[in-house]
């Protein structure tokens, strides 16, 4: 079987369609061919797959041939068991009649002969001439398609279709094309069950010597090419799958030794994606194939099929997977493979799926994750590429020019040199190439690096090259040193690029068999006088550089590497290929980590803007990822560009990251450097400043303890803790903090400056900063903002709280503990009365004030006293000052002792004496956090003399007029900004109030007079004597100065008590003195014995041991008996006996003269007037008067005359009420006779109930 291989690939390649047989009985495929190939392809065609499962076809290929075409005639039969995929699927059978009785006789015979191959999938069309209008003939061709349906048609199936030249129906053409499908599917599921069972035949020989893997070959690609003809493609590609798990069985199965391939001229180039690269027949050894082209074939043919499937992704996947795997087996046959064969076939065939798959791929409808994956494989096909470009570029002498990044040397220095049998040997005639690159070697200087940072270069090779190379040319000679200190070395193939397995004992070439394997580029007849002295470096490149022109075939590859601008270029293309990749995909990091290699080489041909775009990229990926010894290899990068594209606001900013590092990945002298570019920097004149962040440089924090708590309106001094990365001292023009609250972050802040310009040390300084008044809240740390120079910089990194000796800055954690507390407003401090009852009018007596704080020191505090009208403070004396606890504690001492003299001497442990001066008094410190009373003394001033009231008619004093006001003013708080304002009210009185009443009238006309004396004030009075200065009309009796009757003096008044003074007095004659007093005064001569932290007490004197007698004058009531009346007033009854609520009520008071007067000078004029003023007096609370209040009335000067008043009034209140009074305010007292007199109290009724206003009650 394994002959037919030359002819199953001829016929492979010119079948491509499905072959569906036309057996034109009755010559009418000329006439039909037309309307049936426009069927083809078939749509939606409904085939089983290789499981029997129903699988839709899009558009299923077919062709139709005749039955007498030489393609159908030429086969033999012993060919169709292994070519059976190229035979009919189906015979179509043309045959029309005119007559039945031909068609019993010549037609039926004819078509059972043709329909008797059981295996054959048939049916039969009968084509009908007849035309429409010619009846006969339609019906003769309806009977003989009846009789052609009832012999070739079955229940099971129908077999017969009828088609009508004249009148095609659309239905025809569907039951034609259903019948069609149907054959192709039957023919279909027999030839897959045959070559399944061929195919399970020849599997349960492999293990068998008679196996032949040719022969196995063919009839799994006819089952997977028939598979692919019919649009069944995942099938197909299962059977490659299988053919190439089969194939890997074989080729691993060490029952001889196969040649593995790859040394044909052009092997170097990947033929991934070519089936027909090579002929199958120049591939096959013995009863299998050479695995370099075979494996390389199944890959294609399966590329080729996930094509068709719109499955690119699938291709780059496992384009990546067999580059990877393939890599390794080339690395077991390398010392048979021409040099670097391996690197080349990697590239190209890398090269090959990226360009493939690409240009596969349109980016339709896709899955976000799917699209990213696809970015991802190219990225690694790039990368691996690429890796494998830079390891023949090191050999031929560019290794000086590439980029010592750790992702090329992670890349290289894992990724071993060549293993060839032996190394290439420059030839005799190429000694000025050999001296070009001496040159360039011994030129080669790698660019200094900013700031002058030295650093060990990293290795891009696995171990030294001229130590490899001249290893490889040692083992020609056996006992060679090299190779004998060499042989304990163990080199691996551990490539991060394609993952190489361990190098396997059993590829190593033993040195009789070397010549006879290798078929590199070797020549041993010039390299044999040379083994005696190890190649150099340019030798050993010179020598890679021209055996690589012999193994290389592809132009480009070899063109990119013909010149360093060359290989610039093709480097920079394969990098940023792979970068783009992998900024698309998933894998952003690892295009972030090529950008680096994109700007060294943009940095190194000039190109700096570019390549500073690159190293920002970089640079962000680093420092987020917290990779800090990577970031300390670029970042000097950056900031280079930076300084020559004069971006100096991006230089600054390198500048500080630098300097933010980790103080191990650079020198105390190169961080030195990186500071005085910033100072420099910072105090020279930049075009566009601009502020700079220093957040991961210099960091803040509160200081760890509780928040400094202030109230509101308070100014407070915070102290923060700033830690400063710079490894010297700088000096700041300015610092300043926010503060932000807590509560409202929209709220906008304010800036708090330091008041001194600070200078920062290396490490932990401590920066204190004057607050201002801030809004109640909590506040946290905002942003730290500064200038150096003219350069304004800000921080925004906070510190964690850690122990106060730390000097650790690098921390970012932002603080949620608040560093300031500012209360709500509440009252910080209270200051009031100590007392409230009443002090001695016109006597200096002691004010306390009760200054009590309240959670709030008064240190430094200032009292302003502002004291009201009529009252003043006596400068003279000191102003006391005593604890309040202490106060309390002798209470009840005081209470018990208030009636002694000498009470106010008991003093208390904390006291101290005062001056006031210009009404201010400044509280002492030990009374700043404790509740004080402070004593002042004052003097109320009240010009008026006392007055006494009846006994009988007493009158009510108002409380008003003893009140005075003191305005108090305390300036406390740390920056005297609290203010707390109060006027306090001081009642002050006289010691007692006066009344009078006639205790009894005598026969003799003698009057008892007594005078009742009230304390008004808590302490004990001492009366030591009184007198009454008479008025004109009454005299004393007795001695005549005025004294009372009994003489017990002196008399002790307990407070609030009463006590009484009779005095015995006449009634005089009048006189018509002008100077004659018309009210008689009493006058008291006392003292008071009283504490002042109760009320009254003993007047202030300035002289504290000497005691002095108090003057009290009071005016007394005297008035004569009413004996001669000129006018009688009497009240009228109501006009009705009840009063209710908001009814009128008239009110009629009768005033009636009784005598004619004669003009006197001691006369009342207005009693002599005949018009009289009259005043009503009622309370607005329960009467509301309907009129005039206040009038005049006429009343005749004859004796007799009357007239009535009324007054119509409306009672508001129900209940007994006062009701309004008449008087008469031009006429004194002693000339009214109220007769009868008004009532005291009147009953008004309430109001009768409405129903208006009435809720009527719930059921």
């Amino acid at each position: 079987m394994a002959n037919y291989l030359s002819p199953f690939q001829t016929i492979k390649s010119a079948c491509d369609r499905l072959v569906i047989a036309v057996e034109d009985v009755s010559d009418l495929w000329p006439s039909v061919k037309e309307g049936f190939e426009q069927r083809l392809p078939f749509q939606k065609a409904c085939l089983n797959n290789k499981t029997r499962n129903p699988v839709f076809v899009e558009q299923l290929p077919a062709e139709f041939i005749l039955t007498t075409d030489p393609r159908l005639r030429s086969r033999f039969p012993q060919e169709q068991s292994v070519f059976w995929f190229r035979e009919p699927y189906a015979t179509v059978v043309l045959v029309t009649c005119e007559d039945l009785e031909e068609f019993k006789t010549i037609l039926k015979p004819r078509l059972k002969l043709i329909v008797q191959n059981d295996e054959k999938e048939w049916f039969i069309v009968f084509v009908s001439k007849a035309h429409p209008s010619n009846d006969q003939a339609t019906k003769m061709a309806k009977k003989v398609y009846a009789k052609l349906e009832v012999d070739f048609s079955s229940k099971k199936r129908e077999r017969c279709c009828k088609l009508d030249l004249h009148g095609t129906e659309s239905i025809f053409w569907e039951d034609l094309e259903s019948k069609m499908v149907e054959s192709i599917r039957n023919t279909l599921d027999r030839r897959v069950q045959f070559y399944e069972e061929e195919i399970r035949k020849l599997s349960e020989q492999r293990f068998l010597p008679v196996w032949n893997f040719c022969n196995f070959f063919i009839l799994k690609e006819s089952l997977a090419f028939m598979f692919e003809m019919a649009h069944l493609h995942e099938d197909s590609l299962r059977e490659y799958d299988e053919l190439e798990l089969c194939y890997l069985e074989t080729v691993n199965t060490p029952v001889r030794q196969r040649e593995f391939g790859g040394l044909d001229h052009g092997d170097d180039q990947a033929a991934l994606l070519n089936p027909v690269f090579k002929p199958l027949t120049q591939i096959i050894q013995d009863d299998s194939f050479r695995e370099f082209e075979f494996r390389q074939y199944l890959f294609a043919c399966q590329s080729k099929l996930l094509f068709k499937l719109s499955r690119p992704v699938e291709v780059a996947a496992r384009g990546y997977a067999f580059i990877i795997s393939f890599s390794k087996t080339l690395a077991l046959h390398e010392n048979a493979l021409p040099f670097c064969l391996r690197e080349a076939w990697v590239i190209t065939a890398c090269l090959a799926v990226i360009n493939s798959t690409s240009s596969h791929y349109d980016g339709g409808v896709v899955a976000p994750d799917v699209e990213k994956e696809f970015y991802r494989l190219q990225g690694d096909l790039y990368s691996l590429c690429r890796i494998k470009f830079m390891r023949l570029a090191y050999l031929i002498g560019y290794g000086v020019e590439m980029e010592r990044s750790p992702a090329n040397s992670a890349s290289l220095s894992m990724l071993p040199w060549p293993r060839p049998a032996v190394w290439p040997v420059s030839s005799p005639d190429a000694s000025s190439e050999v001296f070009a690159k001496e040159k360039i070697i011994l030129q080669a200087n790698p660019g200094a690096k900013h700031f002058d940072i030295q650093r060990k270069p990293l290795p891009l090779e696995p171990s030294s090259l001229l130590r490899e190379a001249n290893r490889r040319r040692a083992s020609l000679s056996i006992g060679n040193v090299s190779e004998l200190l060499d042989s304990r070395h163990s080199v691996t193939d551990g490539s991060g690029a394609d993952g190489v397995s361990k190098f396997s004992p059993s590829s190593k070439t033993n040195p009789s068999s070397m010549s006879r394997n290798f078929s590199g580029p070797v020549n041993f007849e010039s390299s044999s006088p040379s083994l005696d002295r190890p190649m150099r470096l340019s030798e050993i490149h010179v020598a890679a550089e021209h055996a690589l022109k012999r193994t290389i075939s592809d132009l480009d590859l070899l063109k990119s590497l013909s010149t360093l601008q060359d290989f610039e270029q093709k480097y920079m293309e394969l990098t940023k290929g792979a970068a783009d990749k992998y900024h698309n995909s998933c894998w952003k990091r690892h295009g972030v980590a090529l950008d680096r290699e994109i700007a060294a080489l943009c940095f190194k041909h000039g190109n700096f803007d570019l390549a500073a775009k690159s190293y920002e990229k970089v640079c962000a990926l680093y420092a987020g990822e917290g990779w800090q010894d990577l970031l300390a290899e670029v970042l000097p990068n950056l900031a280079e560009c930076q300084k020559i594209l004069n971006d100096q606001a991006g230089y600054l900013s390198s500048c500080v990251r630098l300097l933010s590092l980790d103080n191990v990945l650079f020198s105390t002298k190169e961080r030195r450097a990186f500071q005085s570019e910033v100072v420099r920097l910072a105090h020279s004149e930049m075009k566009h400043p601009v502020p700079l962040n220093v957040s991961s440089l210099i960091t803040f924090a509160g200081n760890p303890g509780p928040p400094l708590e202030l109230s509101d309106g308070d100014p407070g001094t915070l102290s923060v803790t700033v830690w400063s990365g710079f490894p010297d001292d700088i000096a700041l023009e300015s610092l300043s903090m926010t503060l932000v609250a807590t509560n409202n972050v929209d709220e906008g802040v304010e800036a708090i400056k330091c008041s001194d310009a600070p200078v920062l040390k290396p490490g932990r300084n401590t920066v204190t900063l004057a607050l201002p008044p801030q809004k109640p809240g909590s506040y946290v740390l905002g942003v730290l903002t500064g200038q150096i120079g003219h350069l304004r910089f800000r921080s925004h990194g906070f510190s964690k709280g850690g122990p106060p000796d730390s000097d650790d800055f690098m921390s970012f954690e932002k603080p949620t503990k608040p560093v300031l507390k500012v209360f709500k407003p509440r009252p910080l401090v209270d200051i009031v009365a100590a007392i409230s009852s009443a002090l001695l009018m016109n006597e200096p007596q002691w004010v306390g004030l009760i200054v009590k704080p309240m959670n709030y020191s008064l240190r430094g505090a200032i009292l302003h006293i502002d004291p009201g009208p009529e009252l003043m403070i006596e400068e003279s004396q000191m102003i006391e000052i005593e604890d309040y606890m202490s106060v309390m504690e002798r209470m009840p001492q005081i209470t018990e002792s208030i009636a002694l003299e000498n009470v106010s001497s008991i003093s208390t442990e904390k006291s101290e004496q005062l001056l006031l001066g210009n009404g201010k008094i400044a509280l002492p410190d030990w009374a700043s956090d404790i509740t004080t009373v402070l004593w002042f003394p004052v003097r109320a001033i009240d010009d008026r003399m006392a007055r006494g009231t009846s006994a009988v008619y007493p009158q009510r004093q108002s409380v008003v007029d003893g009140m005075r006001t003191i305005a108090l003013k305390l300036v406390f708080g740390a920056f005297h900004n609290q203010i707390f304002e109060r006027t306090i009210a001081v009642h002050f009185t006289n010691p007692l109030h006066v009344s009078t009443r006639v205790v009894d009238k005598c026969n003799d006309g003698n009057l008892l007079l007594q005078v009742i004396m009230h304390s008004q004030v808590k302490a004990s009075i001492h009366i030591y004597d009184a007198w009454i200065d008479l008025q004109d009309g009454f005299v004393h009796i007795g001695k005549g100065d005025g004294r009372p009757i009994s003489s017990f003096f002196p008399v002790v008044i307990s407070p609030s008590s009463r006590a009484a003074i009779l005095f015995s007095i006449r009634l005089g004659s009048m006189t018509n003195e002008d100077e004659v007093p018309t009210e008689s005064i009493l006058n008291m001569r006392y003292g008071v014995s009283g504490d002042r932290n109760v009320g009254a007490h003993t007047p202030v004197s300035a002289n504290p041991g000497v005691e002095r007698e108090l003057l009290f004058k009071s005016t007394l009531i005297l008035q004569r008996p009413v004996l001669d009346p000129c006018l009688a007033v009497g009240f009228l009854p109501f006009s009705s006996d009840c009063l209710k609520v908001g009814q009128l009520v008239s009110m009629q008071w009768r005033v009636e003269r009784l005598k004619d007067l004669v003009e006197s000078p001691r006369s009342t004029l207005n009693v002599l007037q005949d018009e009289l003023l009259y005043e009503i007096n009622v309370n607005p609370d329960n009467w509301m008067i309907a009129g005039r209040k206040r009038g005049h009335v006429f009343l005749s000067t004859m004796q007799g005359s009357r007239v009535v008043i009324t007054v119509t009034c409306v009672p508001l209140i129900s209940g007994y009420v006062r009701p309004p009074q008449l008087g008469l305010p031009d006429v004194d007292d002693a000339n009214i006779s109220y007769n009868p007199a008004g009532p005291h109290l009147v009953c008004v009724l309430p109001p009768t109930l409405s129903s208006s206003f009435c809720v009527p009650a719930a059921a």
